[in-house]
């Protein structure tokens, strides 16, 4: 709820520079960065590399990649448990591109851009998890 104190004009300039053109920019240049990036992680995992693309597809294929069925991404819907399970997930997928654990959680679950790119361009193979 906006404080009484702040009328209608004054509302709709926060609306307007909340979601206005700079922070669409800012928006799309990191969707495209997280695209590329996981591009290159699911052509050395043996997925479609185009299927990066696709917003909840991409978050099903990486649950693959970690080890899991796709089914098991219908636990990130669950408040507290997706944060466990998606922490799960990136120690998964590091280990599967041959990274410890420090690595996984600090880039690829806080600062998953720059791990899934140092993955994905770096020197990192893929082992199918058991």
């Amino acid at each position: 709820m906006m404080p009484a104190a702040l009328t209608d004009d004054t509302a709709n300039q926060f609306w307007a520079q909340l979601f206005g053109p700079g922070t669409s920019i800012v928006g799309i240049v990191l969707y495209v960065l997280a695209v590329v990036a996981l591009w290159r992680v699911f052509t050395k995992a043996g997925w479609p590399g185009i299927l990066a693309i696709i917003p909840i597809v991409n978050v099903f294929i990486l649950v693959k990649i970690a080890g899991f069925s796709a089914w098991m991404t219908l636990l990130l819907i669950i408040p507290i448990v997706n944060i466990v399970f998606s922490i799960i997930v990136a120690i998964r997928v590091g280990r599967g591109f041959g990274k410890g654990g420090v690595f996984s959680f600090f880039l690829l679950w806080l600062l998953s851009i720059i791990g899934l790119y140092i993955i994905g361009f770096g020197s990192a193979r893929y082992t199918k998890p058991a």
